[in-house]
C-alpha cells in the first residue's frame, strides 16, 4: 500500500510591504517613480498617479507620519532585492569552530596526531578551540596545561595566531585559535626574493686612479 504524501500545511510567507489598495491611510508623502518628492497628498491621488503610469504605489515608510509612499515597479523592485540578498549570502563566509582535545600527559605520537589536526583545521580557514581536560590531582597543575597550550600556538604559529590565551574554567582550560590572514602567511613563509632570471650581477665599480696611493716604481738600470 503505497504511503500518502504529505502536504506541508504551512501558510506560505506573506509578504508584508503594503502596496496600492493594501495602504489605508487618508494621505501619504508621495515620492515620484523619478525619487523627487511631490508632496502630502490623499491616498486616492496618490493611486491615481501610479496607475497613469502602470506603476506600483509602494509603502517605504510606514511609522511616518504621514507614512511614505514611493511609485515604482514593485515586481522589479523586488526580485532586485532578491538579488541583492541572494549575492550577499554568495560572499558572506561562514567561520566555523572545531575543537581538539588533549589531556596535560598526553604522548608525544599523539601530540603530532592532534597538532597535524590542528594544522588541517587552520588550513581550512577554521578557528579551532583546544581544550585540556584535567582529571583529579591534575588541577593542581593548571601551568601544565598552560606549557602545553602554548606549545601548540607555537608549533603552529606560521599559518594561526592565539585569539583567545588559555583560560581555565572548572576541570578544562581552553584556549582559541584563528587561522593566519593569507597575504601575511605568505609573507612570513617566504625568504628573501630570489633575483629574477636572467639577471646581471652588479658591476664592481672601479675605483678613481686619482684617489689610489703612489706606488714605488724601481730605478731604471
Amino acid at each position: 500500500m503505497p504511503v500518502p504524501r504529505r502536504f506541508d500545511r504551512r501558510p506560505p510567507e506573506r509578504d508584508e510591504t503594503r502596496t496600492n489598495e493594501r495602504i489605508r491611510v487618508r494621505e501619504v508623502r508621495l515620492v515620484g517613480d523619478d525619487g523627487n518628492q511631490i508632496g502630502v497628498v490623499p491616498i486616492d491621488e496618490a493611486l491615481k498617479y501610479a496607475q497613469d503610469r502602470d506603476l506600483d504605489l509602494v509603502e517605504v515608510a510606514a511609522e511616518a507620519r504621514p507614512p511614505v509612499c514611493r511609485v515604482l515597479d514593485y515586481s522589479k523592485f523586488k526580485y532586485e532585492q532578491e538579488q541583492k540578498a541572494k549575492q550577499a549570502r554568495k560572499h558572506q563566509k561562514t567561520v566555523n569552530v572545531r575543537e581538539i582535545k588533549l589531556r596535560p600527559k598526553i604522548a608525544d605520537n599523539d601530540y603530532e596526531t592532534k597538532k597535524n589536526h590542528v594544522v588541517r583545521f587552520l588550513n581550512g580557514d577554521d578557528r579551532v578551540k583546544v581544550t585540556i581536560m584535567f582529571r583529579g590531582r591534575e588541577q593542581t597543575h593548571p601551568e601544565r596545561g598552560v606549557a602545553l597550550l602554548m606549545r601548540l600556538a607555537e608549533d603552529v604559529s606560521d599559518i594561526g595566531t592565539i585569539d583567545q590565551r588559555p583560560i581555565q574554567d572548572g576541570r578544562n582550560m581552553t584556549m582559541l585559535l584563528s587561522p593566519m590572514p593569507k597575504k601575511r602567511a605568505e609573507e612570513g613563509s617566504g625568504d628573501a626574493a630570489p633575483s629574477p632570471a636572467g639577471a646581471e650581477p652588479a658591476e664592481t665599480p672601479v675605483p678613481d686612479p686619482a684617489q689610489l696611493p703612489a706606488s714605488k716604481t724601481a730605478p731604471a738600470s
